[in-house]
Formats: C-alpha cells, structure tokens, sequence
C-alpha cells in the first residue's frame, strides 16, 4: 500500500458517523501533514460561536450542539441549543450521545493493536480467523480489506429505509454472525483490494474476528484495551439497552405528516440494530477528545500498525460509487481544510452526529483537534448537517479546490 495525500474536497469524505502523558509523536502522522506549509491559525472562536449559535431554535437543522477544539493554535469549548424540546433547558455540555461510526475507529484501533501483539496479520484472509462465518467465495477478502472498505463485501439493507419505517423497528436487532451470512451469501461488489466502498459489514466482520482471535466479548475488549487505560468514564456500549444511561440531551428527526407537513419527533430511544462494532458506541465530547489526543499520539496503537491508520489505498483504488480516489483507511479518512491534511471520522446515528478530526504540525505537536456532538435533524440524511459543517469550517478552514 502506498501514502498518497490525493483529498477529497468535502468534508462528507470524513464519515458517510486531563489524560495520560502525550508518548511521542508518531513518525506517519507527522509525515502526514508535512505536504502542507503548516502554520497553525490562531483559533476563530467568534465564528466557532457563530457556528452552533441556531442550534435549539425553531426550524433549525439541530436541537443542540456539543463543540470542543484544542491544540497549539488554542482551545475553546461551546455548546448551545436545547436539552429537550419540551422544557426548553439548555444543553447540557457534558451530555452523553450515540457516537455512530466514529465507533469504527475504536475497533480499527483494537485490530491493529492484536496486530501488534502478533495475533492478527493485516495481509492474512479473514477467513483464516473465521472459517466457520466467511465463505470461501470470500477466501481472498484479508483483515485489512476489511478495516479500509476495500474488501468488496455487499452490504446488507433494510428492506426498507425510510424514516418512518426504520422508526417503526427501533428496538429490533440483528446478531451480527447472521448479518454477515446474509452479507456472504451474496456475490461480491468487487474483487477485493479492486474499489473501495464505505459501509458497516466489513467493521461487523472486525468486531467478531476481534471476539474470535481473544476469546472474549467486543466490549470487554474495548473496555480492557482502550476505555479504562485512557480513563474514558463515560464511553461505553449500550448492547440490547436502547436508552442513553446517563445524562444526555434528545435527539429529533423530522418526519413528514400524511398532510405534507412536517414533525419533529423524539428519537433519543432507539435499538443497535445491526451497528455492533461499526457504530453502536454512546460516548462524551471530553472522552473523545481524550481519545483523539491519546491516537495521535501513538498511545492507542503505535509504529506500523499506527501507519496503517494514516494510508491510503493504493492510488489506483477507486471510490464503487463516485469514482473518486479512495479516502478511506483503517478506520480513519482525510480531507484537506484550510490547506492542511485533516484526519478524522464522522458518525451518525437518528438524532445524533458526531465527529472526530485532527491536524499534526511537522513538528508532530498536535496543532487541532475537534471533537463535535450535533443533534441534527436529519441526523442520517444524504447532506452533511449544515451546523456540523460549519463547525469543521470554524475549526480547520473552508475545503481546498478539488
């Protein structure tokens, strides 16, 4: 695989979802941002503040909105809009919400550290791990395909995705071993390694190959390896709880009436589905802030491995659907904003968006990060949320040209 720094121009490419000591800067993320003359801009906070200031208010795209911004150029923490729309309270900053993909990350990182211990090789086939779940028509499908979307495994959909639908069956779940059987007994999207097609089924393969390679559960894993050594406190998996525990602001989704009119409507309970290890993660802005500080700085995964996080597939590696190069690696994206390289990755659940993105100076100081909770209105919508954009804009600049 070959590093290339051919980014996308829209901020969409990033997700369509008080620590330890900083280790030293890894080498690849530092390298990372060295194709830019990176001075870091002082921080915007007027227009950070300009950004979440509609959040809560009537026929706004979000309810509330939960922004945290550090680094060497400065620090900010924002929030704004509403608890709920009943009692009009304001929103509580410390609010826990559904992170959606941005969980992919998580098992990104614990994947390669298994890597790292020697458990896990990244160019064996995942079959070799899961023979009994992986078909031999996906014999050639390796642990990496599955971390960098490349592995050309179908997704598997509802039959039926409209809102109303999806909300009808909000407590409803899959177990992810069916999911992938259903996934299997399909015909492939593509040769593996041949395109690159952004979707859950290879993360829900990650999570049981992680489960399968320990012999414990994905979530005492993330807990063991991750959660506890970087003391994220209000970071879990809700497994079969539909509820949010914890303090936490609402979500809401319009939905059409049978008149043409539109509603909001409460979604802030609603089931895994068939997320598991590619999305189902319930966390806070500081935690994740924490966390990002903590991977960046080779904390959670370090040396090659960490590389692979920042690597790109190969340059003849091609989006299934746009065409457009692949921006995708093993569990991160990258976009350039502001005329620098920005590393991260979005998430979204109904109610709930979420990201997580960074900046390195060449001298490997972390010179931004962003950490956003949004509670967009269309939260699953094909946009990204217009409060959640310009939000990355304050933090990091407008998209470069294409």
């Amino acid at each position: 695989m070959n590093t290339r720094t051919t980014l996308i121009a829209t901020a969409l490419a990033l997700g369509i979802s008080a620590g330890p000591a900083l280790a030293a800067p890894p080498a690849p993320v530092a390298a990372a941002s060295r194709a830019a003359a990176h001075q870091t801009a002082p921080l915007d906070t007027a227009a950070l503040r300009a950004a979440i200031a509609g959040a809560g208010k009537p026929g706004a795209d979000a309810t509330a909105a939960l922004v945290r911004v550090g680094g060497t150029g400065g620090n900010w923490l924002g929030s704004a809009g509403v608890h709920d729309l009943a009692s009009n309270t304001p929103a509580d900053p410390d609010a826990r919400f559904r992170a959606g993909s941005v969980t992919k990350v998580f098992t990104a990182a614990m994947v390669l550290q298994l890597a790292g211990e020697g458990r896990v090789d990244l160019n064996r086939p995942a079959r070799a791990y899961l023979p009994d779940l992986i078909p031999a028509a996906y014999s050639n499908v390796t642990v990496r395909q599955l971390l960098d979307h490349t592995s050309g495994i179908p997704s598997v959909g509802s039959p039926d995705d409209s809102p109303e639908y999806l909300y009808a069956h909000r407590f409803e779940s899959s177990d992810p071993r069916e999911v992938v059987r259903e996934a299997t007994a399909r015909k492939p999207d593509f040769a593996p390694g041949l395109k690159q097609h952004y979707d859950n089924i290879g993360y829900t393969v990650a999570g049981l190959l992680i489960e399968r390679v320990t012999g414990d559960a994905y979530a005492h894993q993330l807990a063991t390896r991750i959660l506890r050594p970087l003391h994220l406190t209000h970071t879990y998996v809700p497994g079969a709880d539909p509820a949010i525990r914890g303090p936490h602001n609402h979500g809401y989704q319009v939905f059409t009436k049978p008149d043409g009119s539109t509603e909001l409507r409460d979604v802030t309970v609603w089931g895994a589905g068939d997320t598991f290890a590619a999305g189902d993660l319930i966390s806070t802005t500081a935690d994740l802030e924490r966390f990002t500080r903590a991977l960046f700085t080779g904390q959670v995964v370090r040396g090659p491995q960490l590389k692979e996080m920042f690597t790109l597939p190969d340059a003849s590696v091609r989006d299934m659907k746009t065409g457009k190069p692949a921006a995708y690696s093993a569990g991160l994206s990258t976009i350039r904003l502001g005329g620098h390289d920005v590393w991260g990755k979005t998430g979204g659940r109904w109610g709930y968006n979420t990201a997580i993105a960074a900046t390195v100076s060449p001298t490997g100081a972390l010179s931004r990060t962003l950490v956003y909770s949004v509670n967009s209105t269309d939260a699953k919508g094909s946009d990204m949320n217009p409060t959640a954009m310009h939000v990355m804009i304050a933090a990091f600049g407008a998209p470069d040209p294409a």
